[in-house]
Parts: structure tokens; C-alpha cells; sequence
């Protein structure tokens, strides 16, 4: 008789613990269906942005560099999940044979990377951005292929607002501010614009408080 009650015990064990698997195999089944759905979406999203940028780079690095001898190519380092390592850019400039990134010039460098800020933009365009003189290594011939792609960027869908110190990137502006300093007790910054506006002055005194727009110097 115990001997019965044991194995009725044991098999009222068994079957508790076959019904406890049961319910962690299909827990773990829904997780591994839920992750795997989660991760086709990851993969598709990232695959869909990617392949855009990437198509576009090498139209915009042509057209930036007026050359259609000129590539870019960007390639993942982990292609089965691309999300999880680095994107390699690579450039071939004009006229020159192939050579990684870090060997370009200043000036080729800004190209590239125009292309690419360029390129991702273009993906899910935002109203406006702001460049902060990324003129500052290009010679006049980059600096009117680079204008010239912004301003016919400008008559679509896009609007710049840029910072610049060289007179043959801010002359194709439309509108111009000019920020410069006048002596009074303190210094005195005043603003010029010119442009599609009408024409007007203001004037930021830094009189040694933050008050509003009135900062210190003095």
C-alpha cells in the first residue's frame, strides 16, 4: 500500500511538473515569437533608412563634387544584424584612386561629410537645420558647388540657416544677419540684416548681467 501511495505521489508530481514545462515552453515560445517579430521590424526599419541613405550618398557626392566619376559607398560591418556594429563610409574623390577616409584632405573630408548629413536628411527631411561654417576647409570651387546645392535644396522643401565667415558661401544667402561689435561704455553688439527683409539694426548691450539679451563683457 505504500509503496502505491508513493508512486501515485510521484505521478501526481510528474504531471504537475509536465503541466508546469508545458506552460514555461509556450511562455518561452510567445517570448522567442515576440522577440523574433521585434526584430524583423528592428532589422526592416533600420534596412529601409539604410538602403535610402545609402542610394542617395552617391547622388549627392556627385553632385557636390560636379563628377560622376565621384562614389561613395557605405557598407555595414554586420550584416545579418547591422543595427549592432559600425557603417563603413568610404569616398572616391574626382579623378583620384580610392582611399580610406582618414587619408582624405580637409576639404574632401567636409565634402564626404556634407554628403552624408545630406543623404540621412533626406531620409525624413525636418523643416530646417543649422550649419555651423562648414565652409571653414573648402576652397571657392567646394564652397559654390556646396552653395549651390543648398540653395536648390532651399527651392524645395528645405530651409538652411548657416553660419559662415566666407564672403562667397553668405553672398548666395537670400537673407543676411550680421553680428558686430561697437564701443559705448561697454561693448555693444548690433545685428544687421539685409535681405528678403527690410533692412534694420538692433542692438545687444553687455552691460555685466544676463537680462534677457543683455550679456556682459565689461
Amino acid at each position: 500500500m505504500k509503496a502505491m501511495e508513493k508512486l501515485d505521489a510521484v505521478k501526481d508530481k510528474l504531471q504537475e511538473t509536465t503541466n508546469e514545462f508545458e506552460v514555461a515552453r509556450k511562455k518561452a515560445k510567445k517570448a522567442k515569437n515576440d522577440f523574433e517579430t521585434i526584430q524583423k521590424k528592428r532589422f526592416d526599419r533600420f534596412m529601409n533608412a539604410f538602403e535610402h541613405v545609402s542610394a542617395k550618398i552617391d547622388e549627392i557626392y556627385k553632385h557636390l563634387a560636379n563628377s560622376p566619376s565621384a562614389q561613395a559607398f557605405l557598407g555595414p560591418e554586420n550584416p545579418e544584424e547591422p543595427y549592432l556594429d559600425g557603417i563603413s563610409y568610404n569616398c572616391v574623390a574626382p579623378g583620384k584612386r580610392f582611399r580610406p577616409m582618414d587619408n582624405l584632405s580637409g576639404g574632401e573630408k567636409t565634402v564626404a561629410a556634407l554628403a552624408l548629413l545630406f543623404a540621412i536628411h533626406s531620409y525624413q527631411p525636418s523643416p530646417f537645420f543649422v550649419l555651423d561654417e562648414i565652409d571653414a576647409a573648402l576652397d571657392n570651387t567646394n564652397i559654390n558647388r556646396v552653395a549651390r546645392y543648398i540653395r536648390k535644396q532651399t527651392e524645395e522643401d528645405t530651409q538652411c540657416i548657416i553660419i559662415s565667415l566666407k564672403e562667397e558661401f553668405y553672398t548666395k544667402a537670400d537673407c543676411l544677419v550680421g553680428i558686430y561689435p561697437e564701443e559705448d561704455q561697454c561693448i555693444v553688439s548690433k545685428t544687421f540684416v539685409t535681405g528678403s527683409h527690410q533692412i534694420h539694426h538692433e542692438s545687444v548691450k553687455h552691460d555685466g548681467r544676463r537680462r534677457g539679451c543683455e550679456f556682459k563683457y565689461c
